[in-house]
């Protein structure tokens, strides 16, 4: 057990009960506790296998992986459209979590056996997500911006070309063009 995560869940005012049956099973499946994102996390010689964390209407076990999982019950929720390989599994009450007790031991075995096994799953590449017009425009007079955009690793050129193709209006596509500049000239990503 990670003294981090007993912080965590000291600290933790809703889904507090919820999140230490969920620890419990992820202990108990001979996962390694590890504390990432400022959330329990569960790894199999270090590599991620299941993340806790809780939001306003629910609590869940993330799986890094989920993609790969069989889902028989179809109880695995993508976050996002863009969430490609994560899978939630969401709950509301720890009446919830009993009943579905045997299913969850499950699809954490099964996300351990794909993580022995060495699976991946297989990512967009960035060339294959939507490109704004507005920033094609842009590289066009700004070809120190386009070189620094295509300098960044594939990660972050996905998060840039996803903050700015939400914008809904062209105005605010610019908008945030213009404010990405500096951080896409200095190498980083929206989040940084």
């Amino acid at each position: 057990m990670n003294p981090k995560v007993d912080q965590f869940l000291d600290r933790t005012r809703k889904w507090k009960e919820e999140m230490t049956l969920l620890r419990a099973m992820c202990l108990n499946s001979g996962l390694e506790e590890d504390y990432k994102w400022m959330h329990p996390c569960y790894t199999l010689e270090g590599k991620n296998v299941v993340l806790i964390h809780g939001f306003k209407e629910y609590c869940a076990l993330l799986f890094h992986k989920g993609a790969l999982l069989k889902d028989d019950h179809q109880l695995l929720i993508q976050q996002t459209e863009n969430v490609q390989a994560a899978r939630q599994l969401r709950f509301t009450g720890v009446g919830e979590i009993q009943e579905q007790e045997e299913i969850i031991r499950t699809y954490i075995l099964e996300a351990i056996q794909l993580e022995r096994e060495g699976k991946e799953v297989p990512l967009k590449k960035t060339s294959e997500f939507p490109f704004p017009d507005e920033l094609k425009e842009v590289f066009a007079t700004d070809q120190s911006l386009e070189q620094a955009f295509h300098n960044l690793t594939p990660g972050r050129q996905r998060a840039w070309l996803l903050f700015i193709s939400q914008a809904k209006q062209a105005k605010t596509r610019y908008s945030r063009i213009e404010s990405a500049a500096p951080k896409i000239h200095a190498g980083k990503g929206p989040k940084e």
